[in-house]
């Protein structure tokens, strides 16, 4: 058994001074006191929910494309160490036998017995974020056009056999022909998002009606929200059960936009995504992403074009820098916990600190830097 005293980011969504006892792999009690019982250190201490990244391609010179064991594993030892405790994965628009494959990896990946940062690989990876292939050619943005596909449910069924259940979002361009018929003949089966889209306002809402409640990285690779063709942006801000995703890597969207957009949808809807690729905890150079070679300098990752290809930063790491432009900190830490547990159906094993739920609690210092990771009760070993 262990008691861990600090500013505890508790299920009312804020910050609240008291103690977390765990036993074992799971959270015995959360129980509040007054601010003058903690000592000063404690009072400096936040204790937060593990993060969860529904939304990256990977990190530590891996990629989740690569479809191997050893990426996978690469991958959530990264992710654990620097404060992400639970993730899904995405992949990229490629070839369906190519796609089948990385499904079957990861899925027996999340069945083994094997371990990362002293954790089992299977408490970790809890999902699969299928963007691609059934996007727009016009906004494919780092997407191989190559691969792009028309929207297919059977196809989208045999992925989901292959991953064994473990495909948690799909995206789709809503305007592409037979997109509006998948997310309605899908919508049981399968969460659907809004992404790689030329769709217009009445399109969007349509395809929000009909099963997408979802935006993938809102604002890239969509059209621009304005005061008369509001489009994607606008139809997921007028209904209240859209949640979105941002990337806060600093170079995706400007800060003025990251808390606008707070305000416009409120923090209960907004999902922080770090979209990390390969060179992500990397130095400086040559890298690639879902196939096509990407140069990396600083956190900005570009195509040859000067595309931009997904993040350098974790997810840990774009919560920090949302909190730097001014988004409130139990608004950024929602939007990178509970938020997207909720998104893809796993708020009733991570993204909160409640009595009976698996302790995966990170401990951070005053500006939020990163002092110690539990995962399943344990401290991580990085």
């Amino acid at each position: 058994m262990r008691a861990i005293r600090g500013m505890i980011y508790t299920e009312k969504m804020r910050f609240e001074p008291g103690e977390i006892t765990i036993e074992g792999d799971k959270i015995e009690k959360v129980e509040l006191c007054r601010m003058e019982e903690l000592t000063e250190a404690e009072a400096g201490s936040y204790l937060l929910p593990g993060l969860v990244d529904i939304h990256f391609h990977g990190c530590a010179g891996y990629d989740f494309c690569d479809g191997t064991t050893q990426a996978m594993d690469a991958i959530a030892d990264y992710e654990v160490t620097h404060g992400v405790t639970t993730i899904c994965p995405a992949t990229m628009t490629l070839p369906e036998e190519t796609l089948v494959r990385i499904c079957e990896t990861c899925a027996e990946a999340a069945e083994t017995e094997r371990v990362c940062g002293g954790i089992p690989l299977k408490e970790i990876l809890r999902g699969i974020y299928l963007e691609g292939p059934f996007i727009s050619m016009e906004k494919k943005g780092a997407q191989n056009p190559a691969y792009i596909h028309a929207p297919d449910l059977a196809m989208l069924r045999r992925l989901q056999e292959a991953a064994r259940g473990m495909i948690r979002m799909v995206v789709a361009a809503p305007e592409v022909a037979g997109a509006m018929e998948l997310i309605r003949e899908g919508r049981e089966a399968f969460r659907f998002s809004i992404a790689h889209t030329c769709a217009d306002y009445e399109t969007a809402k349509a395809a929000i009606e009909a099963g997408a409640a979802h935006v993938t990285h809102l604002y890239n690779a969509m059209p621009p929200f304005t005061h008369r063709q509001p489009g994607v942006v606008g139809a997921a801000a007028e209904n209240e059960k859209t949640e979105v995703e941002l990337i806060c890597d600093g170079i995706h969207i400007h800060p003025c936009v990251v808390k606008s957009t707070f305000k416009l949808f409120g923090e209960e809807r907004v999902v922080l995504i770090s979209d990390s690729m390969m060179a992500t905890g990397m130095e400086d150079g040559a890298y690639a992403l879902g196939g096509q070679p990407v140069t990396v300098r600083g956190n900005r990752a570009l195509l040859s074009d000067g595309t931009i290809a997904g993040s350098a930063t974790n997810l840990y790491d774009c919560m920090r820098t949302a909190i730097g432009m001014g988004v409130p900190a139990a608004a950024a830490v929602r939007a990178a916990t509970v938020n997207p547990a909720k998104a893809v159906g796993l708020e009733a094993e991570c993204g909160v600190l409640l009595p009976g739920r698996r302790a995966d609690i990170l401990i951070a210092e005053q500006g939020f830097a990163l002092r110690e990771v539990i995962k399943s009760g344990r401290t991580v070993q990085g």
